[in-house]
């Protein structure tokens, strides 16, 4: 089966109204973090004056299996050790020093294990999800905070647990308001009612066309980033797309055939698509950083392979993750859209 991108498509009312849903539950993303943040301020404020009563944790462990993206935030940060830890279980030396935090958005079976076990080894335990779900339940204890997280959404949920860790002074700043503020931002600029030619996403989803996208975040959010509008490229198109470290995808990017301006753009190259670089800039200059960028910028412009840069302003990490983020997934949404058989 051959796919073909009509860039027409994106721009055609009663094509993108077909994928409606899936546009309004991107456009809403900013509203559901301020609505679940809202309904859990008075569970976080009772949380926080029990934490206030109690020694600092001897370390804070996240469990289940959403735990990296805590980590991504939490690990630079923390004043006390922190281990995400993605299995069905605990670490054998977690106990009642120990403050675990869990987040379940949905609610299910993956994560009551580690809530069931966290509760009877007498842990500290604080649990973002659904109310009357499955691990609620599990969480009931005497030591346990649960976060209602009724609309399961994974980013909002995250945004709930990191303003409780805020208060308790074991993360950094969190503020759900800029982190809808960004969502709202990136959901008015990418709407499918603005035209392409003023369209971020539209153009990056053109950009992407007949490309292997090779996606690159510096920071370890804007990596985690990277990795996740990749695997939504890879299930959206059925191509391949790529993401990792700079290390990682710089032979992709000089293995690549260097542009002959001779080229008929029109003959049959066999298949092969060139890769793409996308580059996700979340305003992180570290050194580390600094030089990865530059490098993979440099091998792309050896063998005049495309750049497209995203960046962000957001005030906060987790809002400039969420923000960068946003923007791929409505690319990948168009670059769907615009792929016919």
């Amino acid at each position: 089966m051959t796919f073909w991108f009509d860039e027409s498509r994106l721009d055609d009312e009663s094509v993108w109204q077909s994928a409606d849903g899936r546009f309004r539950t991107l456009a809403e993303s900013g509203a559901r973090v301020r609505r679940e943040a809202s309904e859990a301020a008075e569970a976080i404020a009772v949380g926080v004056a029990r934490a206030a009563g109690q020694q600092r944790p001897r370390a804070v462990v996240a469990a289940g299996p959403d735990s990296r993206l805590l980590r991504a935030v939490l690990e630079p940060w923390c004043p006390v050790p922190f281990v995400a830890w993605p299995h069905p279980s605990l670490p054998g030396w977690a106990g009642g020093l120990d403050l675990v935090v869990v987040l379940a958005p949905d609610g299910g079976l993956g994560s009551a294990a580690a809530v069931a076990e966290a509760v009877r080894r007498g842990c500290q335990v604080v649990v973002a999800c659904p109310p009357g779900s499955t691990v609620a339940e599990h969480a009931a204890g005497r030591w346990s905070t649960i976060l209602p997280t009724p609309g399961r959404d994974p980013l909002a949920t995250a945004v709930v647990m990191l303003e409780y860790l805020e208060q308790v002074q074991l993360g950094p700043r969190a503020d759900a308001e800029s982190v809808a503020t960004a969502l709202d931002e990136v959901a008015i600029a990418c709407s499918p009612h603005r035209d392409l030619a003023v369209n971020p996403a539209k153009m990056l989803a053109i950009a992407m066309a007949d490309t292997v996208p090779v996606v690159w975040g510096g920071s370890v959010l804007a990596a985690r980033a990277a990795r996740r509008i990749a695997e939504s490229l890879r299930r959206v198109s059925g191509r391949s797309a790529l993401a990792g470290d700079a290390e990682h995808l710089l032979p992709v990017l000089e293995a690549a055939r260097p542009r002959d301006v001779f080229d008929d753009p029109f003959a049959d190259s066999g298949g092969d698509l060139r890769p793409m670089l996308l580059v996700l800039d979340d305003g992180n200059e570290e050194p580390v950083v600094r030089e990865s960028r530059g490098r993979l910028q440099a091998a792309a412009s050896s063998r005049g392979v495309r750049v497209e840069t995203r960046t962000t302003d957001a005030p906060t990490e987790v809002a400039r993750y969420a923000s960068l983020f946003l923007s791929g997934s409505y690319a990948v949404e168009y670059l769907g859209l615009g792929l016919v058989e």
